[in-house]
């Protein structure tokens, strides 16, 4: 308008006055505009702090309120004092702790010998198994954009943040690799023809490991970094309930054939993390620890991440029109996708179960046959000779 006002013949005191009044009104945009910045992003961490609905048969209550699902093995019975992974590892020269505490601090490690094996067998045999069953393998970037982490349910600022943030910039470092993956897709629409997505991820993660302390974390059970395999799909919102099933029978499938005890649990509303609709875990038997401890978890996060990250598909049926003529307007609106994570294969704690669990009286432990084909046909770790 006061553009316009410039186009005539004006004396030049008035057209000072109008120039006068176009500056102010652009500083005032600019105020504005920051204004609603600041408002956006004041909006977006109130919004974080709303978690996921649940579904109607989540128990209510806290994490002893959780339902076992399924049992397999039991407990094995040892004739011999059983030793834990630490004085295992000590004895077997597989991990060092201290020198890691020196050189980068408390919860750090050094795996080395036939541990180092191990966990290449695991993460080999781990993601061999799962790709069998139909997903695509991907290695991960394991720095990602803060914003992508909040998008995916976590809170990087928050005052007891699980996550690492690299000062001086907006990134992260990923503390599971379901955030990268959930990436992939971001600001995307897909094909209903492409669904599902099913990937397997290998990355390391990195956990700040916020207040916790104490026995129950002591050795490999609770670090900073550890190495994972995750498998994450993206599918239609009617199917993600039928692929949660298939996301646990494939974690139990896989810890059955280690021989491992566990238990499956569905866990209770006070123990969802905010994406979650639903989440079960699998906790093993761990001799030395003298407990079960969680391995695994699979969760359906329903629309909760798609929705921040963008995540959209489209329908193949397109809406009925009685015209005869093919426009924009009969296709069917986009809908947003469902994803869901589990965990395959936590490296730490499953090498962990596998110590206590195989471990002989002479102090040796027995590799498990699955996974010594991936381990160059090793069969026992055995003490070596010094």
């Amino acid at each position: 308008m006061v553009a316009n006002k410039m186009k005539g013949k004006l004396e030049p005191s008035e057209r000072q006055k109008l120039i006068e009044e176009g500056k102010n009104l652009k500083e005032g945009l600019v105020s504005l505009e920051e204004n609603l910045l600041k408002l956006t992003d004041q909006l977006q961490q109130e919004a974080q702090c709303i978690p996921n609905i649940t579904h109607p048969d989540v128990p209510i209550g806290g994490e002893d309120c959780s339902i076992i699902r399924k049992t397999v093995g039991s407990p094995r019975e040892f004739g011999f004092s059983v030793k834990d992974h630490l004085e295992l590892g000590k004895q077997l020269n597989l991990f060092d702790f201290d020198a890691a505490a020196e050189v980068s601090g408390s919860k750090f490690y050094y795996l080395k010998n036939a541990a180092v094996t191990l966990e290449m067998g695991l993460i080999s045999w781990t993601l061999s198994e799962v790709m069998k069953r139909g997903f695509t393998p991907v290695i991960t970037p394991e720095i990602v954009r803060s914003s992508v982490v909040e998008k995916c349910g976590f809170q990087p600022r928050g005052e007891n943040t699980q996550v690492y943030s690299i000062e001086g910039s907006d990134q992260c470092l990923i503390g599971t690799a379901e955030i990268p993956v959930g990436g992939i897709h971001m600001d995307s629409i897909l094909a209903e023809s492409s669904l599902p997505l099913k990937y397997v991820a290998y990355s390391h993660c990195f956990r700040t490991e916020a207040g916790a302390a104490g026995a129950a974390t002591r050795g490999l059970y609770r670090v900073h970094q550890f190495s994972k395999v995750e498998m994450f799909i993206l599918c239609r919102p009617e199917d993600s309930e039928s692929y949660l099933e298939e996301l646990i029978s494939i974690e139990e499938d896989l810890f059955t054939s280690l021989g491992l005890h566990f238990k499956t649990l569905d866990m209770a509303s006070g123990d969802l993390g905010a994406p979650a609709y639903r989440k079960f875990d699998v906790e093993a038997w761990m001799p030395g620890l003298g407990r079960y401890g969680e391995i695994s978890s699979a969760s359906n996060c329903t629309d909760y991440q798609s929705r921040r990250l963008g995540i959209r598909y489209r329908p193949q049926e397109p809406i009925p029109t009685t015209s005869k003529k093919k426009s924009k307007g009969n296709l069917a609106p986009t809908q947003f996708i469902h994803t869901l994570n589990a965990t395959a294969c936590a490296v730490p704690r499953m090498i962990v179960c596998l110590l206590e669990n195989y471990q002989q009286e002479d102090g040796s432990v027995i590799i498990p046959e699955p996974l010594r084909p991936f381990m160059g046909g090793l069969e026992i770790i055995a003490p070596t000779s010094t």
